[in-house]
């Protein structure tokens, strides 16, 4: 046995020498020696090529993977060694002293070495290197735990009463009284052991809840997915340099030892994390054929490709030809989510009466993205603060519905159905996309109090019940014409969201093929009643909608002054004589995104003229139900005027939208004056 681990040294020298890992070592040992001071720990990291080690020799690549705790103190020899060889820390005494962490750069893509978070049992005792992919759910704040102590016997006559003979270190999965405990002995003459105080190592820990990404499947209010999983979070432990590495809400793989800390009677499956990598969604890099022979048809029209679109989305849900403008502004705010600070966010909020139809409609849209979330009422939208379950007292971040969307969208069903303190906060939150959760040190064992900052990156879907509505407020008298009563919500929480949108039937009116499809998939839920169904599956929307959210569109000259100038005009003739223009400053933002999102939604990478006017058009609308008409006066459906049946119907579609436009410009010319646009007269 002395013989193979003399043979693992001679060739953990070796890799070291190849792979650079010597020159880093001999670089952290002259920090230390400059600094002079005399510590209990040396700590090192050494970087691990799980396959480059293999190929040097099998024996101690297995030894790395399998046993990462013993192939630690191999390197710890070989590094004492070399210390003392070549002189590189002066004030090192003892091969104790060295702490050794290896980090493995990946593990081999074999099942053995990956952790399911989901499935039983969870393999805990193996102490190896494991790998785990899940989601940040719950971090709590960074505190302090001890890296490393020194010990020394209490028998002054003992030659263990001074020098380093007595260190100990952390141990993945081992609990703070494992490291610091006052009933260890002296091997030599079985006196009391006492720490040095003086010589105590602190570094940072955090602990983080995990789950995995299963939940996102579980957490949606409609899945075709038929199989039945457990969903358990899991501890996980962050140290030192990887402390603050992980964001709530984040998917990340880890790589990490399995252990199990014992909390008084109870015991918790924990993970100690060597190494975090954020996953990041790889959108698929094509579209169906369906898809494409479609694009190829329409290609003459810029319009009429994203009609047939909206036409015929969601037909398991709604008949094809019904809620068009709605689908629409669905299929918008579908390519318009990402996670990127500052992007362009397309919220939605629905008036209607037909809320079970509009709610089966928003919960089939959501799962078409990984992350569609539909809020639990009972649960929270936004992050809380509870303390932290593992004992330590400290302050723990839960994530919730709008953390979990991340990069999606958050669902959150009526919004009549909440308080007032909770609209005031959704307020906040789509002015600023940006949450802050306040923690009271005294609370939490804290010195000062804390104010986290989380960003809020996804759109939010709601509706409003209008009948509910108007049985819990007297409505109004003094409308102007086209604006719809919303009282029921604080007009500033209207404002914020992009996008309000009246559904085409009312409840007593509902249509002919609504009412046919709702009683024939209340017969069979299962049945395919459209030949568009077949042609256009759920999974080939799915496929198109992630691969043009990632398209990556810039704005034309042409489009950004039709933008510009409707905006202007609009907040010219959209005035109040005492609050000056009821057109909120976002709402250029929001006119920008819209375009945008029919650019992506029409695969195409400019932002025309025609894009900029349907976004126009879906404000418009939005703005007169809020505000009542403006001179532009468009009609209470601009953007589907009527059915689409035919290739004649499309034909006339495009020919009405033409004349939008021309009436556009003429709006811009009477009331935005100084901006230069298109007005080509034919």
């Amino acid at each position: 046995m002395h013989r193979e681990v003399q043979k693992m040294r001679e060739i953990a020298l070796v890799y070291l020498d190849r792979s650079g890992g010597l020159q880093k070592f001999m670089h952290d040992c002259k920090k230390y020696n400059d600094s002079k001071q005399s510590y209990a720990v040396y700590r090192f990291i050494i970087s691990i090529n799980p396959s480059d080690i293999a190929e040097l020799d099998a024996t101690l690549g297995n030894y790395i993977l399998h046993n990462p705790i013993q192939a630690a103190q191999i390197f710890q020899s070989v590094c004492f060694i070399a210390i003392k060889t070549l002189s590189l820390i002066e004030q090192l005494q003892t091969e104790a002293q060295i702490s050794i962490l290896l980090k493995p750069t990946h593990l081999p893509p074999l099942p053995s070495y990956v952790l399911s978070l989901s499935a039983f049992p969870f393999n805990y005792t193996s102490q190896r290197f494991h790998m785990s992919e899940g989601i940040a759910i719950a971090m709590g704040t960074v505190t302090k735990y001890t890296q490393g102590a020194r010990f020394l016997c209490t028998e002054e006559t003992c030659p263990f009463s001074e020098g380093f003979r007595y260190i100990r270190v952390h141990l993945p999965g081992a609990t703070e009284s494992a490291t610091v405990r006052n009933d260890f002995v002296c091997s030599l003459c079985s006196s009391p052991l006492q720490e040095d105080m003086k010589f105590r190592v602190l570094g940072d820990k955090q602990i983080v809840e995990m789950i995995d990404a299963k939940v996102l499947n579980a957490l949606k209010g409609y899945s075709n997915d038929k199989s039945h999983f457990k969903i358990q979070t899991y501890t996980v432990f962050l140290r030192d340099e990887l402390a603050n590495k992980m964001e709530i809400g984040n998917h990340y793989k880890i790589i990490g030892i399995p252990a199990c800390v014992q909390n008084g009677l109870q015991a918790t499956a924990c993970i100690e994390v060597n190494s975090v990598q954020l996953c990041k969604p790889n959108g698929p890099s094509f579209v169906s054929d369906n898809f494409k022979c479609l694009l190829s048809l329409t290609s003459s029209s810029c319009w009429r490709f994203t009609a047939i679109l909206a036409n015929i989305f969601a037909s398991q849900v709604v008949p094809p030809g019904t809620y068009n403008t709605l689908k629409l502004a669905i299929l918008l705010s579908l390519v318009q989510t990402c996670e990127k600070e500052n992007a362009d966010y397309l919220d939605l909020l629905i008036v209607t009466s037909d809320t079970l139809v509009i709610d089966r409609l928003l919960n089939y849209s959501i799962c078409l993205l990984p992350r569609g979330i539909r809020h639990p009422p009972s649960s929270e939208i936004f992050p809380s603060v509870s303390k932290d379950k593992h004992g330590t007292g400290s302050a723990s971040i839960q994530a919730c519905s709008a953390v979990l969307a991340k990069g999606g969208i958050c669902y959150i069903g009526d919004l009549s159905s909440y308080k007032k303190d909770k609209l005031e906060l959704l307020q906040s939150v789509l002015e600023s996309r940006t949450t802050t959760v306040f923690i009271p040190g005294k609370k939490y064992g804290e010195e000062a109090d804390q104010q986290v900052t989380i960003s809020v990156q996804t759109n939010f879907w709601s509706f409003v019940d209008v009948d509910s509505s108007s049985k819990k407020h007297t409505q109004k008298d003094n409308f102007l014409i086209g604006q719809m009563d919303v009282s029921l919500i604080p007009p500033n929480l209207v404002d914020v969201f992009g996008l309000l949108i009246y559904n085409e039937f009312p409840s007593c009116q509902l249509s002919s093929p609504l009412v046919h499809h709702i009683l024939k998939k209340a017969i069979n839920p299962e049945a395919m009643l459209y030949k568009v169904s077949q042609q256009f599956r759920m999974q080939d929307y799915e496929e198109f909608i992630l691969f043009a959210k990632n398209l990556h569109v810039e704005l034309s000259s042409e489009a950004e002054n039709l933008i510009q100038g409707y905006y202007l005009a609009s907040r010219r003739v959209r005035r109040h004589s005492i609050h000056g223009s009821t057109l909120s400053a976002s709402a250029l933002k929001i006119l920008i995104s819209l375009s945008k999102a029919h650019t992506k939604l029409s695969l195409r990478k400019e932002v025309l003229e025609e894009d900029a006017l349907i976004a126009i058009l879906l404000l418009e609308s939005s703005l007169t139900l809020k505000h009542g008409k403006s001179p532009l006066c468009v009609a209470p459906n601009p953007v589907f005027p009527f059915d689409l049946s035919d290739e004649n119907s499309l034909q006339q579609r495009d020919s009405y939208l033409r004349q939008c436009h021309h009436q556009l410009l003429k709006f811009i010319g009477a009331y935005g004056p100084g901006i230069h646009t298109n007005t080509n007269e034919e």
